[in-house]
């Protein structure tokens, strides 16, 4: 039976299939603590390749003076501001949610919204630019 899981290491979540394994016979019985053996490693390049399928390509390069940026890894949830719209400093711009946790990514300053970089639905991860604010 195939089960699927959602793990995340060192702030990048990952989607993984494990199918569970039943040896029933012979060497199991003579053997009980066969069946608790530590399971095989996964191959190195089995988990970044599921993320990259399930993950957007985005960009994550150095944040300008006056972009929204993520402080967490989880998926948008809300976008309360559209392009154009005047903000105050530390009004919410993008509610990302992380673990049924919802939290405000807030306008660094005051000012308009320049553009926004991502979309509800859409996984982001600590550092990423969600929005620019002019």
């Amino acid at each position: 039976m195939e089960r699927k899981f959602r793990i995340t290491v060192d702030g990048h979540a990952y989607t993984v299939t494990v199918e569970e394994i039943l040896q029933i016979g012979p060497a199991a019985q003579s053997a009980p603590d066969a069946a608790l053996a530590a399971p095989a490693a996964p191959a190195p390049s089995a988990a970044p390749a599921v993320a990259a399928a399930h993950r957007p390509a985005t960009s994550h390069g150095p944040a300008a003076e006056g972009d929204v940026v993520a402080t967490l890894t989880g998926i948008v949830e809300s976008i309360p501001v559209s392009v154009g719209q005047a903000v105050e400093a530390g009004q919410p711009v993008v509610v990302v949610e992380a673990m049924k946790m919802k939290s405000p990514m807030v306008a660094p300053r005051a000012g308009k919204v320049a553009s926004i970089a991502v979309a509800v639905g859409q996984g982001v991860d600590p550092g990423q630019v969600l929005a620019s604010i002019a």
